[in-house]
């Protein structure tokens, strides 16, 4: 019985094709990953139906094929999945947005691009003349005695349904590509976007083409000659790890994949094999790479598939802000999708997730701190950053971290917080009952106050990551009765309050003079001089700024709010210390211009300490130098 049929599409509203167009524009790439995900879904089906017996036919082998004839331009892509009879085309491909087609209207009107349309109305298809001047299917239904069906539409709302010509079960659909999408029929184009979306499809996608013009010597003339050659492979792996058990994984398996994904980076330190089916369903597996200083390089490094169809690599709804330093791929076909897949919508599920892949990453890291201390803190080095990344971020992170994250000092000693805790307790309380851990964020550059601290029995911390002026916060607000000092935010001895301070051998009044001398060699404003008693082996003068004020200044530098702190002059203390003999040696001297210049001597070598003498300062200070030598 011969089909024919002249219609137009049901969706009661002006032409939808220029809508389509105009929206996806900026991502029209995914007019393939569409059709060839809704070929690949075409064969799983008629496989399920095979399976459950209502299929009796022959299967043969599964296929989907993309066919690129740049003479003709044309781009096929041909499946032997369910096909189509005649009737099914009207239901599913002219009745666009049978949801509602006033709903559709009304979503259209201000949607901002393509992906709050496509998919949520069944556009899938539709995503064809985003670079298409003509679309044409030819199918024939897995149904018995199904005839084969053609549909062809211009772009315009009319559309057209005859007798096909296909002779075996499935569909081809050929796009005729349009004058603005040529782009689009060049083979290495076509493989690029196959590559991306279809990397790991569960059907194999054999990728051919009949018109790759290659050099054929020269024709009478002496031009040169081109011929024609087909060409055609499988561009996926149909069974990628994640879809696999990890007891039938190997190591070389986890890392051959890793290398797939990521070709020119070092190897992961370990990775998680994600599994679960309830409450939802997700499978992937999650790497843990050598963690750089550079936070945002390491970013949007995790793909998001559904189904094994690649969707985005931006997937901070699902993955926690701290855990997007991890690589690899996240499965699940419960993630609620927008338009063209493309968009998470926040939902439970999306939570779920989210505090699943968090609980399953702190778990990880406990089993390796439980079963392999010394491994764990040789790695910690490069996974440092991001546990207190995420102790920072997330509340319920940092209730299990707390017991494997690892506090490292100066002398590169590792401990968990408990541990250091009772190291430090004895020798670092100060008199209201505060333990005060001492850090340093350059240990080379502030050498002369961690050595001054370890003379008193101090340890100092070393907190030089990216993230480590908020971990500090942190800790204060966790930490009970804890407060944490830069090594250079005071003098050795006044970095934790105790009450057997050392008295300064000097009189009130020769106080008061080595102030005015040092306050007169001081010429840049925001300095305050303070004449205190310390160990006569310490430096004679000590240049530091408060704990609270440099922590606000740098998180205004951060970003972090705090733009009052930020335009704030710097504000500096000048400890001078009364028992060192070099202070003796300028209250002996009678002139003032040796007095000024010994003065000047002291203070600047405590700016070289700080690393704050820079310029004709320090040239000034070296020639000087030379002189008193």
């Amino acid at each position: 019985m011969s089909i024919e049929e002249k219609g137009s599409i049901s969706i009661h509203t002006e032409n939808i094709f220029p809508i389509i167009k105009k929206f996806l524009y900026s991502d029209n790439e995914i007019f393939l990953r569409e059709l060839v995900s809704n070929a690949v879904d075409a064969v799983q089906k008629i496989k399920r139906l095979a399976a459950l017996g209502q299929y009796n036919g022959e299967l043969g082998e599964p296929l989907v094929e993309v066919i690129l004839d740049a003479e003709k331009k044309t781009i096929s892509i041909l499946d032997n999945g369910l096909g189509m009879t005649a009737e099914e085309i009207k239901k599913y491909i002219n009745q666009v947005a049978f949801s509602g087609a006033s709903e559709f209207v009304e979503k259209f009107k201000d949607a901002k691009d393509a992906n709050e349309i496509i998919g949520k109305f069944g556009l899938g298809f539709y995503s064809a003349f985003m670079v298409s001047d003509l679309v044409e299917i030819q199918t024939l239904s897995y149904q018995d005695g199904a005839e084969p069906a053609k549909w062809v539409c211009d772009g315009s709302t009319s559309y057209e349904i005859s007798e096909g010509n296909r002779t075996t079960r499935g569909t081809t659909i050929t796009l005729h590509v349009n004058a603005e999408s040529e782009e689009f029929l060049v083979q290495s184009k076509l493989e690029e976007i196959l590559d991306k979306y279809g990397k790991f499809l569960p059907v194999p996608i054999k990728f051919g083409t009949k018109t790759v013009q290659e050099p054929d010597g020269e024709d009478e003339e002496g031009k040169p000659k081109t011929k024609s050659v087909e060409v055609d492979k499988i561009i996926n792996t149909t069974n990628p790890i994640w879809t696999k058990s990890p007891a039938d994984l190997s190591d070389e398996d986890y890392l051959d994949f890793y290398k797939q994904l990521y070709p020119f980076s070092e190897d992961p330190l370990f990775w998680i094999h994600l599994n679960v089916d309830y409450p939802f369903n997700l499978t992937g597996v999650l790497y843990f790479p050598k963690v750089k200083n550079d936070l945002d390089l390491q970013r949007n490094k995790i793909k998001l598939y559904s189904r094994q169809v690649f969707i985005t690599d931006e997937v901070k709804d699902i993955v926690p802000e701290f855990l997007m330093l991890l690589h690899g791929v996240i499965d699940s076909p419960d993630i609620p999708l927008n338009v063209s897949r493309s968009f998470l919508q926040a939902d439970s599920n999306v939570k779920k997730i989210n505090s699943y892949i968090t609980k399953k990453v702190a778990d990880k890291l406990q089993e390796l701190f439980n079963k392999d201390r010394k491994g764990y803190e040789e790695k910690w080095g490069d996974i440092g950053l991001f546990v207190k990344y995420g102790m920072v971020s997330e509340e319920k992170f940092y209730d299990k971290a707390k017991d494997f994250a690892l506090l490292t000092n100066t002398k590169n000693e590792q401990f968990t917080l408990g541990e250091y805790h009772d190291k430090v307790k004895d020798n670092q309380t100060d008199k209201n009952g505060q333990v005060v851990y001492i850090y340093s964020n350059d240990p080379s550059k502030q050498d002369s106050f961690i050595q001054s601290a370890n003379k008193k029995d101090y340890d100092v911390l070393l907190m030089n990551s990216p993230i480590d002026n908020h971990f500090i916060n942190t800790l204060e607000q966790k930490l009970e009765k804890t407060s944490l000092k830069r090594v250079d935010s005071s003098v050795a001895s006044k970095l934790i309050e105790k009450d057997e301070l050392l008295e300064s051998v000097l009189s009130e009044d020769q106080s008061k003079t080595v102030k005015e001398v040092f306050e007169k060699a001081i010429t840049k404003p925001g300095f305050n001089v303070e004449i205190v008693g310390l160990n006569p082996e310490e430096l004679p003068v000590t240049v530091t700024m408060d704990e609270f004020m440099r922590r606000m200044k740098d998180m205004a530098q951060m970003g972090g709010g705090m733009s009052f702190y930020g335009s704030m002059p710097d504000n500096y203390k000048v400890a001078i210390n009364g028992n060192h003999k070099l202070i003796a040696k300028i209250l002996e001297t009678t002139d003032a211009e040796a007095q000024g210049k010994l003065a000047k001597q002291a203070m600047d070598l405590a700016l070289l300490a700080q690393g704050m003498l820079t310029g004709a300062e320090l040239t000034e200070f070296v020639s000087r130098s030379v002189e008193l030598i």
